[in-house]
């Protein structure tokens, strides 16, 4: 009990010394927010102060300043004057019982103010109409400090979009007068845009400096507005000169004529697609100055706005008007139906030039493709590659859809056309018929069955050429898409991977017209022989003696015969086809030679040394075909080989030591059936032994 009346007392003297801690510490916080309070107060009365004192220093100071024509000190003052909180100080002095005076000096300051910017206004109008650059620039950096953000800026653009008009309307004068045989007659129009745009580039260049000093960040949108308006209205007036000079109108309504009737019935001259050479190429060039003017356009307000935008929104918003500048733009709208125009002219040069180059065909001498391969091909490049220059990516891939069109319509169907027709049959040499082509066709001493078949081989060349073309040509766009269109976006990408890939597709096509076209000589001039060299095997007797083993060797009946005739018939082809062709008529071949070889042994009886003469044959035929080409063919042989094998077995059991689980590395294409059958064909197997064989 003594130690909790003791506990009592100690806890009784901690909390008063806790409370008196507490008063004390609130009587100290309360003492300092009042010192703060004071001092906050204290500042602002400080402030107040050196606000009316600033006051009377800006308004005897602008007096002086305007009576010595010292207008930027003037604009000084006011600039001070403006920033002040004239309710506060006239709340203030009312306080202090000086409103008289402040009322004064605010009547003062606001005289002054308009005086000031009645006189910025008039000197700069008339530094504009003296053309005193110096002096404009003066007043222009007058203007923000009165407040005339908005105004300063439109006069000066103003002021720089008339130079730029007068720049431009005798630069177009100047191309106006320009002699035809002038070097740059044909550009001259391209050349009086680029001026154009050079100049308003210049103007950016070198006051974007004094807008951003003067006016601060966020004010190079405006100003390029301004400027972006005079750009339209003298572009405008450039291409307007343009398309009448270059008749684009009269050429383009020429061809929509021509695209309603059919072709052989045109009611009017046919547009030369020569014409349209140099005037396309000139519209991508306007068109790509354009686009590399309008980049310096973002790349110039895009700094700005990241300078003067912290919150992204804001940022999002001023980045959608600089795309609403652009792209909505009277200059881009001009473009763009310019562009309408180029496409379908470019579209009627393509088909036109295409169509052309296939009628104009000619076999040179020594070469195994026609002219009109590296014709077409050459158009196309030439027709792409000047549709890139234009720097604008739904061009790119309209031409690329254009493309495809009329490689499939008037080209690819034309070869399919000729290859449909099929080959001539006949025991014609081929390669006497296609030197002589060459040599003789013009003279007329080829039969008109001669050169049909002359020409299937050159068109079946064209065919195999033309699939390789077009993917070179798609790699190589790949490649200078990459190169020249480097800031295009995802959404541009998609679509430029898209356009390409159906350019890819259409190797396709012309692989699948080159498989027909293999199948008709196979046919018609390669199955028919094959099969007729083989039936001798069945005349050959493989069920012989040691003695007729032996002669067979000295004078074999069915192999060489059949490897020379193979290698006459190969060679008829060899000079008149491609090395892919002439590979690919090899693999045919030899793919037809083992059909109907193995239906030939399935027909014929063996003994041991018949199988051993069959393996004899078989490795000697599979030995030349395989030097005839580049080809891997030896699977073709897998079958044979494997009916060899059992052919050249001394026993029936001996199969099982190459079937199932003891087969090792080997995969055997019979089946088991097939297997007893080949074991039937040995005369001296019983064919009770084969029946019981487990397989």
């Amino acid at each position: 009990m003594p130690s909790l009346s003791l506990l009592e007392t100690d806890a009784g003297q901690l909390s008063s010394m806790i409370g008196f801690t507490s008063t004390l510490a609130d009587n100290v916080s309360s003492k300092v927010r009042q010192l703060d309070i004071a001092k906050c107060r204290v500042n602002e009365c400080l402030q107040r102060v050196e606000d009316i004192l600033d006051l009377k220093f800006c308004t005897d100071g602008v007096q002086t300043a305007l009576q010595n024509e010292d207008y930027e000190q003037a604009a000084a003052h006011i600039h001070r004057f403006l920033s002040l909180d004239e309710t506060v100080l006239r709340h203030t002095a009312s306080d202090a019982k000086e409103g008289g005076q402040l009322d004064t000096a605010f009547s003062m300051l606001h005289e002054a103010t308009d005086k000031l910017m009645v006189l910025v206004r008039q000197e700069f109008d008339d530094a504009v109409q003296r053309a005193d650059v110096a002096s404009i620039e003066r007043f222009f950096k007058i203007f923000p400090l009165l407040n005339l953000h908005d105004e300063g800026l439109e006069k000066f653009c103003a002021f720089l979009c008339s130079k730029v008009s007068q720049s431009s309307e005798v630069n177009l004068v100047s191309a106006l007068a320009t002699d035809p045989n002038d070097k740059r007659a044909s550009v001259i129009f391209a050349d009086t845009l680029t001026l154009l745009f050079e100049g308003i580039a210049r103007v950016v260049e070198i006051h974007q400096p004094l807008v951003e000093t003067y006016y601060g960040p966020g004010k190079m949108l405006p100003f390029m507005q301004y400027l972006q308006t005079e750009c339209d209205a003298q572009a405008k007036k450039v291409i307007g000169e343009f398309r009448s000079h270059r008749q684009v109108e009269q050429m383009n309504t020429k061809i929509q004529q021509m695209a309603s009737f059919k072709a052989a019935s045109y009611p009017i001259e046919k547009l030369d697609p020569r014409e349209l050479d140099v005037l396309l190429a000139e519209v991508t060039l306007l068109n790509a100055r354009t686009e590399l003017f309008f980049r310096f356009v973002k790349r110039r307000v895009q700094g700005d706005i990241d300078t003067a935008a912290q919150e992204e929104g804001k940022k999002h918003d001023l980045v959608m008007r600089l795309e609403s500048l652009i792209n909505r733009s009277e200059l881009s709208c001009t473009m763009q139906q310019l562009l309408g125009n180029y496409i379908s002219m470019e579209e009627y040069f393509m088909k036109e030039s295409v169509a052309k180059a296939v009628s104009m065909d000619m076999l040179e001498e020594d070469c195994q493709t026609s002219s009109m391969v590296d014709d077409v091909f050459f158009i196309i490049k030439k027709s792409m590659r000047r549709a890139l220059s234009s720097s604008n990516v739904d061009v790119v891939c309209a031409m690329l859809n254009h493309a495809c069109v009329i490689l499939e319509t008037e080209y690819r169907d034309v070869l399919y056309t000729h290859l449909h027709a099929g080959f001539p049959s006949g025991l014609l040499d081929f390669q006497q018929a296609y030197s002589l082509l060459q040599s003789s066709l013009q003279q007329g001493k080829l039969s008109d069955s001669e050169k049909a078949r002359v020409n299937f081989l050159v068109t079946l060349n064209n065919t195999a050429v033309s699939a390789e073309h077009l993917q070179t040509l798609k790699s190589s766009l790949q490649v200078e898409f990459q190169r020249q269109l480097l800031q295009v976006g995802e959404h541009d990408n998609a679509k430029l991977d898209s356009c390409l890939s159906d350019l890819g597709s259409m190797s396709g096509k012309f692989k699948a017209a080159l498989e027909y076209g293999s199948s008709q000589i196979h046919n018609d001039a390669v199955k028919p022989r094959i099969k007729s060299w083989i039936e001798a095997f069945q005349y050959t007797s493989h069920d012989i003696t040691e003695e007729a083993f032996a002669n067979y060797e000295a004078n074999d009946p069915f192999a060489q015969n059949l490897i020379i005739n193979v290698d006459n018939l190969l060679q008829s082809f060899k000079s008149s086809l491609t090395a892919s062709n002439y590979d690919q008529l090899v693999s045919r071949m030899t793919a037809e030679v083992t059909v109907q070889l193995e239906k030939a042994v399935l027909k014929s009886t063996f003994n041991r040394l018949g199988g051993l003469q069959f393996d004899k044959e078989l490795r000697s035929l599979t030995g030349y075909l395989t030097t005839m080409t580049t080809w891997t063919i030896r699977d073709k042989f897998a079958r044979l080989t494997q009916i060899a094998t059992i052919l050249n077995l001394e026993r029936v059991g001996e199969i099982l030591d190459y079937w199932g689980p003891n087969s090792g590395p080997l995969t055997w294409r019979l089946t088991p059936s097939e297997v007893r059958h080949v074991l039937s064909l040995r005369t001296d197997f019983r064919s009770e032994d084969i029946k019981r064989l487990k397989l």
